[in-house]
């Protein structure tokens, strides 16, 4: 087992430009099965716990922890049986993310988008592409985000691709790149002239190629240790064997976008479970109940129980629909259509709704049932409720509940984007 501090953890300068030298590739682990992956993934969740609030508090990038967490093998465990990987279910990714959520909310999020870059090889990508990136994967290397572009109101890519007649080029700039900073390689959103027209493409850039520059200067109030902050593209040479179709892959029904979201439900329901798990031994050891509920022990107020037990029931319920969610999702990848991916896509669209709100009010209640004691700053509990605020920004709720209304009442398919 890897120890959390005997990995070598990358400088940064004052300008909080990271080093972009390439990051050294350790032998990673490859997990057999289901069985296996859910054992480390509570190992993991152990360890991580032990200074989540440090690292949050003081804004300590998980370094050590990212390679630890590569290493076991975890992010290998989508990569297909055929190509070496374990090939887990949606349902069993789910709960991964969820347990390591549960134990730090931060470091749930890193390997989100490193999921759904597998999905969209697995999805667009030509067997040599598959081949090649999976193999990567499962030696120990892995895969960051440069999705997202600020400064302006549409949601236009207006990072390029160049293809000319010395080589093909990135030239660009993204945000919330989480992950990033962590990576070996950075798949990003592209847009590139065809015959056609303007198409999107992913491209899986090499963190260390000439020209990248990342940028550590995501200072959200929430998941502040996520790396998500900027990357810039300075006419970055790539082969075009690194480029996988993006844009063709939503003009026909795939499981690439509620595989992505059933990922955020799941961060979501966890860092509420987390929540939760700090509220219990908090009002057992130190709330006091209040004057009118005539009781020795705030673990017995009447009134704290209802609200309690209000929080477990949504986060239980929030993890019904993510297991209901999982099983549609992994229906839709064996035979995608037009209503296996609709069924998945509104599926994963309530469990979203749901662990939204669930993980929120955990956060939230934390304080409520726990009083002003839980505040105090050393404590860090207040984690909970800010990196649920910062994660369940990242779509909006309110188009969930829309997309499920008008295919429940409607019959209208969801659209087909990395968002539903």
């Amino acid at each position: 087992m890897t120890r959390f501090d005997d990995v070598a953890v990358p400088q940064e300068s004052e300008a909080l430009a990271v080093e972009v030298a390439p990051l050294a590739i350790r032998p990673a682990a490859v997990i057999a099965d289901e069985a296996e992956a859910l054992r480390v993934a509570q190992r993991l969740a152990g360890e991580l716990a032990v200074e989540a609030v440090r690292r949050d508090r003081e804004r300590i990038l998980p370094w050590r922890e990212v390679e630890a967490f590569s290493q076991s093998g975890l992010w290998g465990i989508t990569i297909p049986k055929a190509y070496g990987g374990a090939g887990v279910s949606t349902g069993v990714l789910a709960k991964v993310v969820a347990t390591i959520a549960a134990a730090d909310g931060n470091f749930g999020h890193i390997p989100q988008n490193h999921f759904y870059a597998l999905e969209v090889l697995r999805v667009g990508g030509s067997e040599e592409q598959k081949a090649f990136f999976y193999d990567r994967v499962l030696r120990g290397e892995r895969l960051g985000n440069a999705l997202a572009e600020i400064g302006h109101k549409d949601f236009k890519r207006r990072t390029r691709l160049l293809r000319e007649t010395d080589g093909w080029y990135v030239e660009g700039s993204k945000f919330y790149c989480t992950g990033a900073i962590f990576s070996h390689w950075i798949p990003t959103l592209v847009t590139a002239q065809d015959r056609d027209g303007e198409r999107q493409y992913l491209v899986f850039v090499p963190r260390a190629a000439e020209g990248v520059e990342i940028t550590d200067d995501w200072d959200g109030f929430g998941q502040r240790v996520t790396g998500s902050g900027s990357v810039r593209f300075q006419r970055v040479r790539v082969d075009p064997g690194w480029v996988v179709p993006f844009q063709t892959s939503f003009e026909k029904p795939t499981t690439i976008g509620p595989f992505a979201q059933i990922i955020h439900a799941a961060l979501d329901a966890g860092i509420g479970h987390g929540a939760l798990a700090a509220t219990l031994p908090f009002v057992r050891e130190q709330a006091r109940p209040w004057i009118d509920a005539g009781v020795e022990r705030a673990s017995d107020d009447p009134l704290l129980l209802q609200q309690l037990g209000n929080v477990h029931v949504r986060l239980r319920a929030a993890d019904a629909l993510v297991a209901r969610a999982a099983q549609l999702v992994d229906a839709a990848q064996q035979a995608p259509d037009e209503d296996s991916v609709a069924r998945a896509s509104i599926a994963v669209a309530q469990a979203k709704a749901l662990s939204t709100s669930a993980s929120l009010l955990a956060g939230n209640k934390l304080f409520e049932l726990a009083g002003t004691g839980a505040t105090l700053d050393g404590l860090g509990l207040d984690r909970f409720w800010r990196n649920a605020r910062v994660h369940t920004l990242h779509d909006p709720v309110r188009w969930k509940y829309h997309a499920i209304g008008n295919y429940t009442l409607n019959g209208i398919f969801p659209p087909r984007h990395g968002a539903l």
